[in-house]
């Protein structure tokens, strides 16, 4: 497909512009993909806002954004499990397929990956994209594009509860109900789990967690948290806790109130990348850590669970912006947390 595309781009910390640019041309082995809806993530937003996430420096024009939805205009000539028409999710990470950890199936920990919005990859805030055909998977009928845009995040969920070997009968906790926090609820939820309770100091957003489901919430503002979980448990503390907020007292609290021999999923990046823990404690009731980079081997499960009623992902939106709207919606999602749990792009119909 010949032509131009607007493209949403940063051009400095905190200041969005456009540019047009070529429709990209897909590979043999790739698709053509005319994207309608693109997810806001933490990390889009830390970028927008500092200009760096660790090593990751922005070198501005940079192209933000990498949860998309769309459908297929254009397909490759290796490609025979896609057609134009369908619509897909996209995982946004390229890996090698050929270092230690590909081979062994944890291709998420693949040093030479190439992910949308991580730089210098540039992501997909703008009006196509061409993308490896294996990494497009196709939505069934009754899952839209929006929600297709959303199957990234809840990959990271379903992975928070994998890790954690969530399921029936245990008591959960997740601490922070932003939209890692409510997508990690409803996948322990979709596995089976008796009881998820989820803890956030912002109303709007444990509100959100109610209407999807939550056994029950905890604002960390107006309780003791861990004197709560201790009271729902019968004392016993919670069997398994995911931690999304990635604060240092949240942290600390979910070790308080982990119940002995039990499971503790860190989820959440602390903004200085170190935290204090009082791990003798953590020592004495034997917990076991685990944490999550990404996801693999998640987007057919986390499909699947959408189709099937599992998982209300439309749920967690409580924002749409267009494209030409890209500079107010990423300083929205900044400023009116308290407002905002999931801000999405709606790049085309």
């Amino acid at each position: 497909m010949d032509g131009k595309m607007k493209v949403a781009v940063m051009t400095g910390i905190g200041k969005m512009g456009f540019e047009e640019r070529d429709i990209p041309k897909p590979a043999a082995d790739e698709v053509l993909v005319k994207l309608e809806y693109v997810g806001i993530c933490g990390s889009d937003m830390h970028y927008y806002e500092t200009g760096a996430i660790g090593d990751y420096v922005v070198e501005p024009p940079f192209v933000l954004g990498h949860e998309p939805g769309g459908t297929v205009v254009e397909v490759g000539e290796n490609v025979t499990h896609l057609k134009v028409g369908d619509r897909v999710a996209l995982e946004p990470g390229k890996t090698c397929g050929k270092c230690e950890f590909c081979k062994e199936g944890k291709y998420n920990l693949c040093p030479d990956v190439i992910f949308f919005a991580t730089p210098p990859v540039d992501g997909v805030f703008q009006e196509y994209v061409a993308h490896e055909a294996a990494l497009c998977f196709k939505l069934p009928d009754n899952v839209s594009t929006l929600e297709g845009a959303l199957i990234e995040p809840l990959a990271v969920g379903f992975h928070a509860a994998i890790q954690g070997d969530a399921h029936l009968g245990q008591k959960a906790v997740v601490m922070g109900a932003g939209c890692i926090g409510l997508v990690s609820m409803m996948a322990l939820k979709a596995r089976g789990v008796s009881e998820v309770y989820v803890v956030d100091l912002m109303d709007k957003r444990l509100e959100k967690a109610m209407e999807l489901g939550a056994t029950g919430v905890i604002n960390g503002g107006k309780e003791d948290v861990v004197a709560k979980i201790r009271e729902l448990t019968g004392g016993m503390g919670a069997d398994l806790i995911i931690e999304t907020a990635g604060s240092q007292p949240t942290t600390v609290q979910a070790i308080h109130a982990a119940k002995k021999g039990s499971t503790i999923v860190l989820v959440g990046y602390s903004k200085s990348g170190e935290m204090t823990l009082p791990m003798s404690l953590a020592l004495d009731k034997e917990l076991t850590f685990k944490t999550v980079f990404r996801y693999r081997h998640i987007y057919p499960l986390a499909i699947d669970a959408v189709a099937k009623g599992k998982v209300n992902l439309k749920g967690i939106v409580t924002d749409i912006f267009t494209l030409d709207q890209a500079q107010e919606a990423m300083d929205h999602s900044i400023h009116d947390k308290a407002d905002i749990v999931k801000a999405v792009i709606k790049i085309a119909e």
